[in-house]
């Protein structure tokens, strides 16, 4: 397929909504097919044994996955894209870039399985990790030790929506020669693009947003460098954690209506953080839309917008169950970012894997709710949320 559609213009000069469903592999060239075909094969022919083909064993590389990786890197403006089989394969290989004995600097409040692979799993590794809160730059600059090799974001974090300053943060971390990695998933490429602000590495879980549906487990890396892509393909590749081509076309397939579900899914959202900041019998809204949000000025200058995914706080253990046991319309699940409103308990959820104390220390409460908004009208959702309230 040419480089150049009709109007003259590589995929990478397009409008976001265009990049989405014109990204440079989205038509067969065999057949002219207008879906990626799934190619479910393990292993390929090799017509001429002395010119080896493109593709020679799924786990090294298959076609169906070469067109999602391709798809991500043009949308987050990157270099070279990886599809692994969960955001935590994805985020565990791009960790084993490091060696035993270094040290990274991490979001205090990070999402709980990425907690786990780091206090449970590195650490036999002898790979040491300082949590820090990031919206403080003095505090991350303290934490640098003289093995420190990386800074892992993520912003807006999981689930209390803290807003770290990328460029801050990626500048002091060039100056000392750290490699700097971010958790996307909560904004996606169309609402923040941290390759912009300096990033080498920008990572998802795909079962979110970018899937959209509930229905792939998937998670994506990105890197902005040549060097450092092949790097990360030897771990792909080594550790094989790969995505299968089912799942990579269900991926794209998802990908396709990422704007318009998020443009939707962040006016309900909006309207559901105001809703709620209003009501007295809600102790505290998180969101960075609000006009309260501390870091609301930070995230405004780095993100094109404010997301789909408020946390809330009803005051103790037993009113969150009680919200829990009496929402009609929200999944109550693990997960987000789908089409249906997804709510969650980090508690005994997302962060189960934080123990009582630490959760406390980073203000993950009891009473803590998080509320990933779907594509329902907000009003039934506002009047189903109501009724759980009261």
């Amino acid at each position: 397929m040419s480089g150049l559609g009709k109007d003259g213009k590589g995929a990478s000069e397009r409008r976001f909504a265009t990049k989405l469903l014109h990204f440079g592999s989205e038509i067969d060239p065999h057949t002219g097919a207008s879906s990626v075909p799934i190619v479910q094969a393990s292993t390929f022919h090799h017509h001429d044994i002395f010119s080896p083909p493109q593709f020679d064993y799924s786990r090294s590389g298959n076609p169906t996955r070469a067109a999602v990786e391709s798809a991500i890197a043009l949308l987050e403006g990157g270099t070279r894209g990886f599809a692994f089989a969960s955001g935590m394969a994805a985020i565990s290989s791009t960790f084993l870039l490091l060696s035993a004995g270094d040290h990274v600097i991490v979001t205090e409040d990070v999402y709980g399985g990425t907690y786990r692979l780091l206090t449970t799993i590195l650490t036999r590794m002898n790979i040491e990790t300082t949590f820090v809160d990031m919206t403080d730059i003095d505090a991350v600059k303290a934490a640098i030790k003289p093995n420190t090799a990386a800074v892992f974001m993520e912003t807006p974090s999981n689930p209390t929506l803290k807003i770290t300053d990328i460029a801050a943060v990626t500048a002091w971390a060039k100056e000392n020669g750290l490699l700097t990695m971010l958790d996307n998933t909560f904004m996606t490429p169309y609402h923040q693009r941290p390759f912009e602000f300096g990033v080498d590495i920008v990572l998802h879980s795909a079962t979110k947003f970018l899937g959209g549906h509930s229905d792939v487990l998937a998670g994506l890396a990105v890197t902005n460098d040549e060097e450092l892509g092949k790097r990360l393909y030897t771990l792909q590749n080594g550790l094989g954690s790969v995505l299968a081509p089912q799942e990579c076309w269900l991926l794209m397939r998802g990908m396709k209506t990422l704007q318009a579900r998020m443009e939707q899914s962040e006016r309900s959202a909006r309207r559901l953080a105001e809703w709620l900041a209003a009501r007295s019998d809600v102790a505290r809204v998180y969101y960075p839309g609000l006009p309260e949000h501390p870091g609301r000025e930070i995230h405004e200058r780095q993100s094109l917008g404010y997301g789909a995914v408020v946390s809330f706080d009803v005051g103790n253990a037993e009113r969150a169950k009680e919200v829990l046991s009496r929402v009609q319309i929200p999944l109550v699940a693990v997960s987000l970012g789908a089409v249906e409103s997804i709510l969650s308990y980090p508690a005994m959820m997302s962060h189960a894997a934080m123990p009582p104390e630490v959760r406390a220390q980073r203000g993950i409460g009891d009473g803590l709710l998080r509320y990933s908004v779907g594509l329902e009208h907000i009003d039934d959702l506002l009047e189903d949320l109501d009724q759980a309230l009261r």
